[in-house]
Order: C-alpha cells, then sequence, then structure tokens
C-alpha cells in the first residue's frame, strides 16, 4: 500500500517513514482514499490521518499544495483547482484498476474532492465533507453579490489571510510563533510538528532579504483561494444528482460552520451526517478520532452503496 502527497521531492515526503512491502507482498486494496487539504495547510500536515487510513487497507493518494502548480492557477469557483484533482485522480486510477474510490477533504478540500466527484461520478464510491459547509439561499447571493462588488475578500477570511505572518528568523522562532498561539495550542502535538516539517521552508533567493524561513503555502495563494470560492456548488449537486453517497463531518465549536448555516448541507447530505467535538479545525485537534469517523462513513458506503 502506498501513501504519497504529489508535489513533494521524495526525500522531503512526510510518508518516508511509513512501512513500505513488497509489491508481491500487497494484499487486496480496500480502497483509495483521494484527499484534498484545508487551505494553507499541506496535505503532509494530516499524516496522522493517512496513517490510519492505510492501517486499515486503503491506498491514500493527495496533491500536497493545490494553488501552487503554474498549470492550474487559482480562479474563479476552483475550476481550475478542480482540474487539477480530476488530473490528478485520472492519472493515479491506471494504478487502481477497479478499486473502489472515496474523496475525502478539509474545509477548502471538502468542496474541490466534491468538484472532482461530479466530474468523475463514474468512479466514485462517495464523499466524505470535513466540516465542509455547502452555501445556499440567501448566503450564496450574498457572496455572489460580493465577489461582483469586489468585496468578498472583506466578508472571508481573505481578510486575515492577506496580512499573514510570513517570515521568521529561523524555525525555532516559527514553532515558538505557531505554538504560543491559542488555536494551535489545541492541536495534537504530532500535527503541530508534521505542519512545521510540511509548512515552514528556508526562504528562496530573493523573495524576502536576509536568510530565515517562510511559510510554504503561500499566503497569496491562500488568499486567492477565499476569495474565489464557489457560491453555487448545491446548484451543480442538484442539476447533476450524482449516484455516490455524501457525508458531513461537522466540528461542534466549528465558527465557520455556524456563519455558512447547515441548511444547504443537510439537503446534500440528508442522514448522513456526524459531529466531533472541536473547531473548524477538528481534524488537528483530534486526529485519531477524525480517521475512525471517516472509516466508519466509507464501511457505510461500503456496505449500501446504492442508498447510504
Amino acid at each position: 500500500m502506498r501513501l504519497r502527497a504529489e508535489g513533494r521531492p521524495a526525500e522531503a515526503s512526510q510518508f518516508a517513514d511509513l512501512p513500505a512491502q513488497l509489491s508481491d507482498e500487497v494484499p487486496q486494496v480496500r480502497g483509495l482514499i483521494v484527499f484534498s487539504h484545508a487551505n494553507s495547510f499541506p496535505a503532509s500536515t494530516y499524516r496522522l490521518h493517512f496513517r490510519a487510513w492505510q492501517a486499515a487497507g486503503y491506498d491514500v493518494i493527495a496533491v500536497e499544495k493545490f494553488g501552487h502548480d503554474p498549470r492550474y492557477p487559482v480562479n474563479d469557483s476552483w475550476t481550475n483547482l478542480e482540474r487539477q484533482l480530476v488530473d490528478f485522480l485520472d492519472e493515479k486510477l491506471a494504478e487502481h484498476p477497479g478499486v473502489p474510490v472515496y474523496m475525502v477533504g478539509h474545509s477548502f478540500g471538502g468542496y474541490v474532492s466534491l468538484m472532482a466527484a461530479l466530474s468523475r461520478p463514474e468512479r466514485v464510491g462517495g464523499v466524505v465533507l470535513l466540516d465542509s459547509p455547502v452555501l445556499s439561499g440567501w448566503k450564496a447571493k450574498a457572496v455572489r453579490l460580493a465577489k461582483t462588488l469586489r468585496v468578498v475578500n472583506q466578508v472571508t477570511p481573505a481578510r486575515v489571510s492577506a496580512t499573514r505572518r510570513n517570515h521568521w528568523a529561523d524555525t525555532q522562532a516559527a514553532w515558538e510563533h505557531f505554538s504560543d498561539k491559542p488555536m494551535f495550542k489545541r492541536w495534537a502535538p504530532e500535527v503541530l510538528a508534521d505542519y512545521m516539517a510540511a509548512g515552514i521552508e528556508p526562504l528562496h533567493a530573493g523573495s524576502i532579504p536576509g536568510s530565515g524561513r517562510t511559510l510554504t503555502f503561500r499566503r497569496e495563494v491562500e488568499t486567492l483561494i477565499y476569495g474565489t470560492l464557489p457560491e453555487g456548488l448545491l446548484e451543480r449537486v442538484r442539476r447533476q444528482r450524482p449516484p455516490f453517497p455524501v457525508a458531513f463531518i461537522g466540528g461542534r465549536r466549528s465558527r465557520e460552520l455556524r456563519q455558512v448555516g447547515l441548511a444547504g448541507t443537510r439537503r446534500l447530505v440528508g442522514e448522513r451526517f456526524s459531529w466531533i467535538n472541536g473547531s473548524h479545525l477538528y481534524p488537528f485537534e483530534h486526529p485519531q478520532q477524525t480517521a475512525q469517523e471517516v472509516l466508519r462513513w466509507l464501511r457505510n458506503f461500503e456496505a449500501s452503496p446504492a442508498s447510504a
């Protein structure tokens, strides 16, 4: 079984420490999980989740960082990022003939997972959204208007990400910066360590004068993603009527979930809804519980694929 995040050099992969098996010893793969990360958090931050899913018999693949490949620049409603994931999926499906495919994504990653699944409905066995509430009603119309008036950055996290700190003297300074913030204090220590390994890198020549460390996920890309979110995703689902089931795992203390509301999400998933006690970033706060809840939904999909 393989765990891979596309876009990272092999020597830098957070999956390099996972036990490899010889090809003639690989047991039957239960399914393929195609994971997509939340905005600004590289896929390798979710290493603990990937290991748990591998242990349960699944192969896991992921795009390491959306929006950083010049072939797929961020655009309105993320159609280029959807294409990036679809192209990635198409490339990898040849290595998994006949294997059930499940799309799993956190926040931004949940939306782009659903979008890609709608582009390849015949190959997808189900989608699990990790605190990715779907806009609907007047809120969707308000976002559409804000985009038209070019004020969307004032009503999304883009207003914060545009000026997010992105330079530290060294790795220790970056660690102290993040570990001292209340949000990161709630994270599992191993997840924070994985984020530091995946999310901080040496400054490249010419970026900022002098030595130091910076974010691997550029804040300019993060801001663009927030400012171009798709407001018509639920309408697209209604038009296409996908054959695969969709499940939602919400954070009970998710501010983002409260802001968007649950009306659109409830219409999308019906009874396939569960909770985890945590914030919008609960996958980082409770990685093992999150991984097991995803597996529970995948078993649900496997048990009754047509009516799950």
